[in-house]
């Protein structure tokens, strides 16, 4: 069955090309939840493409439905390969706007799950991409080993995660070959330490920025360990 990907894209008005990430939503939620984060990425130089998966988001056709999302990775793999051949479009808007050699996934909730799949399930994995974010997300059932030279990954949960256990991330986390990073959000909740609740959402900008920096620019570590040292509201785990 034909399926509809409403994507919001959002990129810097200067200079390219930039590295892309696509983000994928939770589940019972929109693009839209997510705006200020979404808008902190693009400020920082990256071109954000950011889907409604047609059956998960808030306003699917019959309510949300769940089961859908062993099929969100393809729909991610589908996107970028739909952005890269608008990149190349002779007078498109995104005419060399995207550098595809620096692609990052990132999601939350289930759109988590949908960026760890898409970035290392044997079944899913997209060689194009070479960052993963993973907020408050886990691994699909029967994911299997972390391939060897996969994306460099940052990991993001709340301790107080009511949704997503904590022990979830701590188990996909320890599979995880490195350089991998592990931001703990002390006594954080499930959805508002990255929709808006302060000092938490600002960190989070401030560290997948510098992550991603790190990743696509080659900048020193140091600035990541800066923006996650906040004591007694975040602590990181880092494995480079």
């Amino acid at each position: 069955m034909p399926r509809s990907l409403e994507t919001t894209v959002g990129y810097p008005l200067s200079g390219g090309p930039h590295p892309l990430i696509v983000f994928a939503h939770g589940f019972a939620l929109t693009p839209q939840t997510y705006v200020a984060l979404l808008r902190a990425w693009m400020r920082a130089g990256y071109v954000v493409a950011a889907p409604r998966f047609p059956r998960t988001n808030a306003k699917a056709p019959g309510g949300p439905d769940e089961s859908d999302l062993v099929n969100q990775p393809r729909d991610v793999s589908f996107l970028i390969t739909r952005l890269l051949a608008l990149d190349i479009r002779a007078g498109g808007a995104l005419e060399g706007r995207i550098d595809a050699s620096r692609i990052a996934v990132a999601g939350h909730s289930d759109g988590g799950v949908t960026a760890l799949a898409v970035s290392y399930d044997r079944r899913f994995r997209d060689r194009r991409v070479r960052a993963a974010i993973v907020m408050s997300g886990a691994a699909l059932p029967g994911m299997g080993s972390f391939p060897r030279n996969g994306p460099q990954l940052l990991a993001i949960q709340g301790t107080a995660d009511p949704i997503n256990a904590p022990e979830t991330t701590t188990a996909f986390f320890r599979l995880a070959r490195r350089p991998k990073f592990l931001l703990w959000l002390l006594g954080a909740s499930h959805l508002r330490p990255y929709t808006d609740q302060e000092p938490q959402l600002s960190i989070v900008e401030r560290t997948s920025v510098a992550f991603l920096d790190h990743c696509f620019e080659g900048r020193p570590l140091r600035a990541l360990y800066e923006a996650a040292h906040r004591p007694g509201v975040v602590r990181l785990t880092a494995d480079p």
